[in-house]
């Protein structure tokens, strides 16, 4: 089973290298208004690529913490629907969770933002689920981060 999953992992790291990841342009746009307007930002994701997946998106000078699943087994954080990986996140910042904002496209993501007591959770809708989202605990649902942005958008 082992070597199945190196294989898979070998293959995830090979088609990043020669093709990179697929991002929304939406959502780099709030993420670099975010950036520009001086407030701090963490990726947190469960996969052990994340340094990689986002070096290939063309996006690691907007990010300043990285929670992954490599920091997650350092550490013995435990996954979503628990907030672990979210609150290591707001102390690496240095930002209470109350003061903070999990955006999250997971239902198990937004059930995480809202137990960790996180100030506010932005469900993204990529594969129609809003409603769950919604019933989740997210406090506004969007399809894309650029929606935030109101007029600007």
């Amino acid at each position: 089973m082992q070597a199945i999953a190196t294989r898979k992992n070998d293959m995830v790291l090979r088609e990043l290298d020669e093709h990179g990841v697929e991002v929304y342009p939406g959502s780099i746009r709030y993420l670099r208004a975010v950036k520009d307007a001086g407030m701090p930002t963490a990726v947190v994701t469960a996969s052990a690529n994340g340094e990689k997946v986002i070096a290939a998106g063309g996006f690691a000078d907007l990010i300043d913490v990285r929670v992954d699943g490599l920091v997650a087994a350092r550490d013995a954080l435990r996954g979503k629907p628990e907030p672990d990986t979210f609150l290591a996140g707001a102390r690496l910042l240095g930002v209470d969770p109350a003061a903070a904002v999990v955006f999250e496209d997971a239902i198990s993501g937004v059930e995480a933002g809202r137990s960790g007591n996180f100030g506010y959770v932005v469900g993204v809708d990529r594969v129609g689920q809003a409603e769950a989202l919604a019933a989740a605990g997210a406090d506004v649902v969007v399809t894309d981060l650029e929606q935030l942005m109101g007029e600007r958008a």
